[in-house]
């Protein structure tokens, strides 16, 4: 999801507390909330030698055993357009850093309002070889059997 598309939503729906939903279909504790707005730029080089440069917005979430300490909608888009400056665009995707149990980053695939809460929905990042076609081997035609020898018992290679 990009940044302009969550500022809009929460514009929506100011005054509703906010609900992380991890992949698993396990809930971040209610009184999760985000710490930092960040703008995060990588810039690498692939395996096929490719100079790549990627900028997103990360949210980082953090909860204690504070139970009555939440934040919501309305004090998180305050946040992120207090960030608007350093982010320089909304036009980047948005991702959630959690400790579950380990720090991971997820990104957003929805958001749903029911009743007072509106639960971000958190889907699964995949990594995948960026240059195929320069590192990866050719593909191959089918291998005919027919053309290895047969396995003869009590034969010698």
């Amino acid at each position: 999801m990009k940044l302009a598309e969550l500022k809009e939503i929460l514009g929506q729906h100011t005054g509703k507390n906010l609900s992380f939903l991890l992949p698993t279909g396990t809930r971040m504790p209610i009184q999760a909330h985000v710490t930092d707005v960040a703008r995060i730029e990588k810039r690498f080089i692939d395996c096929g030698g490719t100079f790549r440069t990627e900028i997103f917005c990360r949210l980082q979430t953090w909860f204690s055993d504070d139970t009555d300490h939440r934040a919501g909608t309305k004090m998180l888009l305050k946040v992120l357009e207090k960030a608007a400056p350093f982010l320089e665009t909304e036009e980047m995707e948005v991702d959630v850093e959690c400790e579950a149990p380990f720090i991971s980053q997820f990104p957003i695939t929805d958001i749903q309002a029911e009743g007072d809460i509106l639960t971000v929905v958190l889907g699964i990042k995949h990594t995948a070889c960026l240059a195929p076609d320069k590192c990866m081997p050719p593909k191959t035609t089918a291998i005919s059997f027919s053309s290895f020898p047969t396995f003869q018992p009590g034969k010698c290679c």
